[in-house]
């Protein structure tokens, strides 16, 4: 192992032998990527800040540590301590240690490498950064596009990445699961209770009795991709579109006009869903998602997709609260899309979230999904969920705002406009 000054690395930290692999994998450079899928309680984290610490005294650079929230970073593993009470953060010792800084929860080492935990939901914070070295913790439930932003630059710098996480259905977490197994150059494996011994069938059967539900004990502690996500709101309706053959290749029907579903960001995403009507069926063909521009943006990507794919619009369809008056402007972004050209329909305003939900679940049935151009759509749509709350072990009743939100919400606009309107007629083009 790695040693500075006078502390051997890893600090105060054995691996236990199921921990080992994985370990040496990255460590002993017999592989730059590895995908570990990890039963809860197995000691993810706390074998990978270890790794972490030790790498960044093989090589001096940039490590980041990535968690699906800046919240959770700072929660799980800044601010966590182990069963035993010991720290986390405590593996990278003071005397290693050259400044620490508490609120952007980063640590400049002695030997001049630099290491902070990140959250996917804020990957701007280091894009244009150059790390060498990158963990990706409970990257199931991550934006996907946080490892996107990453890998070129490990790729040229031969930095390494390291994707830990527990299941959660068949989502972009099953998709690099499953590639990782299939690739000779990726370190990969799958570990259950039956595999570390970490905890015991009665263990099991003590959260059974306590009122955990049975998906959710497949899901943590035999890690599989199967069990129905606890408080995923289209889980099975998108299994049974896969099962049915629904997602895959659906191209554009060119004779068929292309109708546009939004969900607009201020400081957030705004995401387009592209779908035509043809005979029965809905056509979800495209998916467009982006964030920090205007609405003339937007409509710039979509005269660029027409000229682009021969598509002539139908109708474009906002969310109410497009009709909302602007402070700085005192405009609505309905008046504003009109003035560039664009006459978007109106949403109903829906009486509660569960609503929303119900008529997604509803229209997906009869929707054909095109895997390809719509993959994040459908990661999102995958994704969206009810907060779970971990001590109760119940769902509650709010969904999660997440990278999922955004495209999700999207879809639902799509869903409560097509069960208000029940069909559309006479379509008109948007653009003049």
């Amino acid at each position: 192992m790695a040693r500075c000054a006078t502390i051997d690395l890893p600090y105060n930290f054995k691996p236990r032998e199921y921990q080992r692999a994985l370990f040496n994998a990255i460590r002993l450079k017999r592989y730059s990527r590895a995908v570990s899928v990890w039963h809860r309680r197995a000691g993810k984290d706390k074998t990978l800040i270890n790794l972490v610490a030790d790498m960044s005294h093989d090589r001096v650079g940039a490590y980041y540590y990535f968690f699906p929230s800046y919240a959770q970073g700072r929660k799980i593993i800044w601010d966590g301590i182990d069963r035993d009470g010991f720290p986390f953060m405590g593996h990278i010792p003071n005397e290693l240690r050259a400044a620490t800084n508490q609120n952007e929860m980063k640590i400049k080492l002695r030997c001049g490498s630099l290491f902070q935990v990140v959250g996917s939901d804020n990957i701007d914070s280091v894009v244009g950064t150059n790390p060498v070295g990158c963990v990706f913790s409970e990257f199931a439930l991550q934006d996907p596009r946080g490892w996107d932003f990453v890998r070129p630059i490990l790729r040229e710098n031969g930095g390494w990445a390291v994707f830990n996480y527990t299941p959660r259905g068949h989502n972009h977490g099953y998709d690099l699961y499953r590639m990782a197994g299939e690739n000779r150059d990726w370190f990969c494996e799958r570990l259950t209770i039956d595999d570390t011994g970490v905890m015991s069938a009665e263990d099991i059967q003590s959260e059974r009795d306590a009122g955990m539900d049975e998906d959710l004990i497949q899901q943590e502690f035999y890690c599989s991709f199967e069990a129905s996500v606890p408080g995923a709101y289209y889980a099975r309706a998108l299994r049974e579109a896969r099962d049915q053959g629904r997602i895959g290749v659906v191209p554009p029907d060119l004779s068929c006009r292309v109708n546009t579903y939004w969900d607009l960001g201020m400081d957030d995403a705004t995401t387009i869903w592209f779908i035509q009507s043809v005979g029965r069926e809905w056509r979800a063909v495209d998916y467009y998602e982006h964030s920090g521009e205007g609405l003339e943006w937007y409509f710039d990507v979509l005269r660029d997709r027409a000229a682009e794919r021969g598509w002539i619009y139908g109708v474009h369809v906002a969310p109410h609260d497009i009709k909302v008056r602007e402070l700085g402007t005192g405009k609505s972004r309905l008046e504003t899309a009109a003035a560039l050209g664009v006459q978007f329909q109106v949403a109903p305003k829906i009486e509660s979230q569960q609503d929303g939900i119900q008529a997604v679940r509803e229209i997906i049935p009869g929707v054909w999904f095109d895997e390809g151009a719509c993959g994040r759509g459908i990661d999102a749509l995958a994704n969206y969920r009810a907060e779970y709350d971990e001590s109760a072990k119940v769902t509650r009743s709010r969904p999660v705002h997440d990278w999922a939100s955004h495209g999700a919400k999207g879809f639902e606009v799509f869903a409560v406009y097509h069960k208000a309107a029940k069909r559309f007629t006479g379509l008109e083009r948007a653009f003049s």
